[in-house]
């Protein structure tokens, strides 16, 4: 595994955990590249904590079940469970959202020192980015997703 990866993985992580100790921002946030959504706070938070898990679990069902053919993994924005999440979780306390995103991140962190070289090789099928490997969704959709939000938190501020 990547060590520059893993090294912005814990720089993120301290960059929310600094988030998650200050004032809660009042606003919206700039939508994601290419999309509209705009959040306040909570519904980042909120975010966070869901997709943290979720993608763990595509990454783990990508490398358990990959036998030469990409494995459809994923979801799109409008999922329902993802939206659904989001607006049922956008009230809770921040820091009980950083306790369940360190506790993802450490799970995350176990499972992929456990990967050889063969697991980094498996490929998933994207609905939307297509075939994406294994090491690219780690760093796609955590690494560089939890960044993209540490970002709107910072333009919150």
């Amino acid at each position: 595994m990547d060590n520059e990866l893993m090294t912005r993985l814990d720089a993120v992580e301290r960059r929310l955990l600094a988030h998650s100790q200050a004032i809660t921002p009042d606003g919206l946030t700039e939508p994601d590249d290419g999309g509209t959504e705009r959040w306040e706070a909570g519904q980042v938070w909120a975010h966070i904590g869901e997709f943290v898990p979720y993608w763990h679990g595509q990454l783990r069902a990508v490398v358990g079940n990959y036998s030469g053919t990409p494995v459809p993994f994923g979801r799109m924005r409008t999922d329902p469970v993802r939206v659904g999440t989001i607006e049922e979780n956008r009230n809770e306390p921040i820091a009980e959202h950083m306790a369940a995103t360190n506790a993802s991140l450490s799970g995350l962190r176990s499972y992929v020192a456990t990967l050889t070289l063969r697991d980094w090789a498996a490929v998933g099928q994207h609905p939307v980015r297509g075939p994406i490997s294994a090491d690219k969704i780690l760093e796609t959709f955590v690494v560089d997703h939890l960044e993209e939000h540490a970002d709107q938190l910072d333009g919150l501020r």
